[in-house]
């Protein structure tokens, strides 16, 4: 038996890193970055040099374009980031020093774009659904040459894609709540709104 306990005297607790007991220094650990949002990943709108928005990047790109002298910031947030030399505000709006010509389609076909532009609704029933929920169809189904392209994608629930399988919508008994459009000037401004809805500071650059 141990000497300690014939002695009337209690073990002590093992103690872990840093002189704290395993248990106790779990609990107190701080939520993991990961499971915390990132300041750096919020989005950012992005102005011409004539004030007319065209795109949005992250906090992350729009810190890199305004160090480098290429924008200055408009609109700013109260967060804060840290450089080895200064403090920066962390900005909502930022507008390009320089004019740049933008192509007329400029933002990319995903499925990311596709669901924004069809507000998470599925555009054969109706229902507004998480995206997790949705998929792509292909109007004009591709064994029948349909591409995969703004005018033939558009965001659809499984119930439906099951249902339409490899046949037109009217084939399949369904009506389209609106035709696909093609990428324009207006689509980009949606699209915009849409990601930045929560940003009353964006509001005047959109032209709510």
């Amino acid at each position: 038996m141990d000497k300690r306990f014939k002695s009337g005297l209690r073990p002590r607790p093992r103690i872990g890193l840093g002189g704290v007991a395993p248990g106790a220094a779990a609990s107190k650990l701080p939520p993991s970055p990961a499971s915390r949002p990132s300041v750096m990943q919020a989005p950012v709108l992005v102005l011409n040099a004539t004030f007319e928005p065209i795109n949005v990047t992250a906090v992350r790109r729009a810190l890199v374009l305004m160090l480098k002298g290429v924008a200055q910031a408009e609109e700013t947030n109260h967060a804060e980031v840290h450089t080895t030399h200064k403090a920066m505000q962390v900005p909502s709006v930022i507008r390009l020093l320089t004019y740049r010509h933008i192509p007329q389609q400029s933002r990319a076909l995903s499925r990311k774009n596709i669901l924004l532009r069809d507000r998470n609704t599925c555009q054969f029933c109706g229902d507004a659904l998480p995206a997790s929920e949705l998929t792509l169809d292909h109007v004009m189904p591709r064994s029948r040459g349909g591409r995969s392209s703004w005018e033939n994608l558009v965001a659809c629930c499984y119930g439906c894609n099951n249902r339409k399988g490899d046949r037109t919508p009217e084939e399949a008994g369904l009506k389209l709540q609106r035709r696909p459009r093609p990428f324009t000037l207006h689509t980009s401004r949606q699209l915009m709104r849409l990601i930045g809805h929560r940003d009353e500071k964006w509001r005047k650059y959109l032209f709510y």
